[in-house]
Formats: structure tokens, C-alpha cells, sequence
């Protein structure tokens, strides 16, 4: 879609005005283009879909895209659920320097990971390489952990049910579990940027990826 497409366009060369690292301006402009061609396809909120109040919009436009304006019509935040404030608290209890920045994307990320698909096609991304890179530069403790390179859904829900205090597999090694594809299986899919920019609606087609992979 040539609106996305153009809205990414102009966060980025915002974010390279003001020297906002790239990576960290990629994943963030992929989320709010998605967003907001969500919001225009479902009729839902664009802060909403990405997690962001109207102030904390407006924080990201000066923060990391230069004051690159955002359109209108979007600031509301539905009361994030428990899972998506536990996420949130182990993005930002693990984030690499705990700027306001990496604060703000710990939110949207939380609440993107309430989405059906893998979780680098609901942040926009192209593959889940791009995903993976994130968390090696801005969630490095995480990308530690996740040594054994889990699905980031999958990895995000174990963390949570052991702080917790239980577990979600019967198995005591992974390598013995009836689920390892479900946990490490291949995370293939269309981006759905790319799925915009080729003419298809989101909503022409069931969750191109389902449940908490």
C-alpha cells in the first residue's frame, strides 16, 4: 500500500535527521505503518493497536523520528491486560540501556505480541531475522537466554509462567518434548507490510500464523 508505504518512508528519514540508531527506527516505523493501516482497514485505534497513548505518540515522533508528524485520529490505549504488563516488565527490566526510547518500544512490542501471527510479522518486520537482530542490540540479556533460538512468543510466555512460578512444558529437556516444533519450528510467513504493498487486504485471509508461535 502506497500510503504505508510512504509513511515509512518519512519516519525513517526523520529518525535519520535526528540520529536515531536504524535498527531501532526500523522496527519502530514498521509497527506504527502496520498500525495504523490496521486501524484503517478494522476501524480500531492506531495507539491502541501499538500499544501507545496519544502522549506517548507524540513522544516517539520527537524521540526517535525527529518530530516527524503522525496522522491524526489515534491515542487511545485500552487497559493492557496481566500477560501484556508482565511482557512489558521483562522488556524493560532487560533492555540494553533503559533509554526512554527502548522503553517506548518494550510497550509496543508487548502489545503487538497480543497479535495471531509470528511475532516479526506483527511488528511489521520483512523476516525474523530482523527480529532476532532487535533483541541482540536492544534486549541483549534476553537474546542470551533464548540461547537455543525458541520462538520469541513461545520464549516470552516461558519466561512469564517462571516468574511465576510453574511451568508450561511436562517435558524436563526440550529435546524430549512431544511440542519442540511448536517452540523451535520454522517461523516462515508473509510480511504483512509486504502483503499491503501487494494489494492484499489483512482481513482476506485467516491469521497467517496462529496462536502463540
Amino acid at each position: 500500500m502506497d500510503v504505508t508505504r510512504g509513511m515509512y518512508e518519512r519516519l525513517i528519514a526523520g529518525a535519520t535527521m535526528a540520529g536515531t540508531p536504524l535498527l531501532m527506527a526500523h522496527v519502530m516505523a514498521c509497527i506504527l505503518a502496520l498500525a495504523y493501516a490496521e486501524s484503517a482497514e478494522e476501524g480500531g485505534d492506531a495507539g491502541e493497536l501499538c500499544g501507545l497513548a496519544g502522549h506517548e505518540l507524540d513522544e516517539v515522533a520527537h524521540l526517535v523520528f525527529g518530530g516527524t508528524g503522525l496522522p491524526d485520529g489515534a491515542g487511545r490505549k485500552g487497559a493492557p491486560g496481566a500477560p501484556e504488563m508482565d511482557l512489558r516488565a521483562i522488556l524493560m527490566m532487560h533492555a540494553a540501556s533503559a533509554c526512554r526510547s527502548e522503553m517506548l518500544l518494550s510497550a509496543m512490542i508487548a502489545r503487538r505480541a497480543l497479535r495471531p501471527n509470528h511475532l516479526w510479522q506483527d511488528l511489521g518486520l520483512s523476516h525474523r531475522g530482523e527480529l532476532s537482530e532487535l533483541m541482540r542490540r536492544h534486549f541483549p540479556g534476553l537474546a542470551r537466554r533464548n540461547a537455543q533460538d525458541m520462538k520469541w512468543k513461545k520464549f516470552f510466555y516461558r519466561m512469564m509462567c517462571s516468574a511465576e512460578g510453574f511451568t508450561l512444558c511436562a517435558a524436563p529437556v526440550c529435546t524430549e518434548c512431544d511440542d519442540f516444533e511448536d517452540c523451535f519450528g520454522a517461523e516462515d510467513g508473509e510480511a504483512l507490510l509486504a502483503r499491503m504493498a501487494n494489494g492484499k487486504w489483512l482481513s482476506s485471509s485467516q491469521p497467517l500464523q496462529g496462536g502463540m508461535a
